[in-house]
């Protein structure tokens, strides 16, 4: 079977342009590609400038993808925000993996195993550190923590989300090491009115076969946050 996939940096659902707190835009651009699943980034719960709204729920209802996780990465004075995964299908083991390195922002990755008709996919969703040292940290503390190096290499894995990776080298340094290919290594997300850098990527290993991906360009999604969507589609063996 084919699964579809998304990664966006939703930005709270704040306009890249406009700065205008928008949701129905993220939800029209995710509508338009019909994901089976989604990793979101910056992702607002309880927060003033979002209405106070728990977006997580907001979008899960939206887009008729029942199963969700959230987790909460920045703390402010009323209200957090953090990363998300939208599914069409069940998740389990659900945990964070703390990311964060001394004197820098707060950050974790989110853990989950989802599972496609008897067979399970493992996802790992993320947004890295602004600094590059601070990045490949993050990533080494993801590939030495006891959920990934309990996963054989045939087990099907992704990890998506907002790597920061300006210069592209983190598939060199730590991910290609590692077994992983990334599903695109020149498909400009940021910023999205005029993009000009990779930032977000997603990186998969495993039986599963990759099809093709591209960033999501229509004209609400220039508008509906500074990053563009990034769309996946795999072959979910049986």
């Amino acid at each position: 079977m084919q699964l579809r996939l998304v990664t966006y940096n939703i930005h709270k659902g704040i306009g890249g342009i406009d700065r205008r707190y928008r949701p129905e835009r993220i939800i029209e651009t995710l509508k338009h590609y019909q994901p089976d699943i989604v990793l979101l980034q910056e992702v607002d719960d309880g927060v003033p400038r979002s209405r106070g709204d728990r977006q997580v729920d907001l979008f899960s209802e939206a887009m008729e993808l029942p199963y969700h996780a959230y987790q909460r990465n920045v703390s402010l004075t009323k209200g957090h925000y953090g990363n998300a995964i939208l599914s069409r299908f069940p998740l389990s083991d659900v945990h964070n993996i703390d990311l964060t390195i001394p004197m820098k922002k707060k950050r974790r990755a989110l853990f989950a195993r989802c599972h496609i008709k008897g067979r399970t996919l493992v996802l790992i969703n993320l947004h890295l550190g602004l600094a590059g040292f601070e990045r490949i940290m993050q990533l080494r503390k993801i590939l030495n923590n006891k959920s990934f190096k309990r996963l054989h290499r045939i087990t099907p894995t992704i990890v998506g989300g907002d790597f920061n990776d300006v210069w592209g080298t983190l598939n060199k340094h730590c991910m290609r090491p590692a077994g992983f290919s990334p599903v695109s290594k020149h498909a400009s997300t940021f910023p999205a009115f005029m993009p000009v850098r990779q930032l977000d990527n997603m990186y998969y290993r495993g039986q599963m076969g990759f099809l093709h991906s591209f960033p999501g360009r229509t004209q609400v999604a220039r508008q509906a946050s500074d990053h563009l969507p990034l769309v996946a589609e795999f072959e979910f063996f049986k």
